[in-house]
């Protein structure tokens, strides 16, 4: 467990609060697996009705730390991404989950929210999917979940060109239930998630369940890891990871 996630159960609701806001909260091994193992441990927790998903500081997230994708690049480091034990954790939740989301939203920030039942958002919050830029591909399910929720051409804008959208549209096209003044988001999601876990609890787990297929998720995950493994030690993403760090154009005119 780290201070890094903040954990706090009350009123049927646990609180789980990204809290690395030095680093604009992007996401560390030990990050990734806390989150992954209280979301695993709450679908037998009988006092856990929801779980509310928030951040300390001006982001929600800036995503995964690039310094680890460096180091797997290089191959410093063997194994999984550490993002597995969250995504995988995503896909069989069973109980609802619950975002509130400021500043910007980057890479898994914005693919967690796809599993998540409520999603309130900033007005001003900025989401993206960097991926492609990154020489990489989309995870947490989210080459099939963000298609299925704002169509074909918008994902592909999204994943391949990188753009940012901000609260407002993400509310407009169904990836938020409502875009707030930055002030308001986090008290809003609070009452949604302690509004959930009034409501009967089988009924709402039953609920969640015939609304999504966690088989079909969890093969989705598994399929986005293999790709995404492979492009992690590729030429292509060697360069793309140079040039961000080099602050310049990547350029994949020659990669092999």
């Amino acid at each position: 467990m780290t201070d890094q996630v903040l954990i706090e159960k009350a009123a049927g609701v646990l609180t789980l609060t990204l809290n690395r806001p030095e680093k604009k909260n992007s996401l560390t091994p030990e990050m990734y697996s806390t989150l992954g193992g209280e979301i695993d441990k709450a679908n037998d927790d009988r006092d856990v009705r929801c779980i509310l998903i928030q951040a300390n500081g001006d982001m929600f997230t800036a995503g995964n730390d690039l310094a680890e994708f460096s180091a797997i690049n290089a191959g410093e480091v063997t194994g999984p991404p550490a993002a597995t034990p969250l995504l995988v954790a995503l896909a069989r939740a069973r109980k609802p989950l619950v975002a509130a989301v400021h500043g910007r939203a980057v890479g898994v920030g914005l693919t967690m929210l796809l599993h998540c039942d409520l999603v309130y958002v900033a007005q001003e919050a900025l989401l993206s999917t960097p991926f492609v830029n990154l020489a990489l591909v989309p995870e947490a399910a989210s080459s099939a979940l963000l298609p299925a929720r704002i169509g074909h051409a918008r994902a592909f804008a999204l994943f391949v060109l990188g753009e940012t959208i901000d609260g407002r549209t993400a509310a407009e096209w169904g990836i938020a239930n409502a875009a707030l003044p930055a002030a308001e988001v986090q008290a809003k999601a609070r009452a949604a998630a302690e509004a959930v876990a009034a409501r009967p609890p089988a009924a709402v787990a039953i609920t969640k369940s015939l609304m999504r297929d966690p088989a079909a998720l969890a093969q989705r995950v598994e399929d986005e890891f293999v790709h995404f493994g492979a492009q992690l030690k590729s030429p292509e993403a060697k360069e793309a990871f140079a040039a961000f760090m080099e602050k310049r154009p990547a350029d994949f005119s020659k990669v092999a």
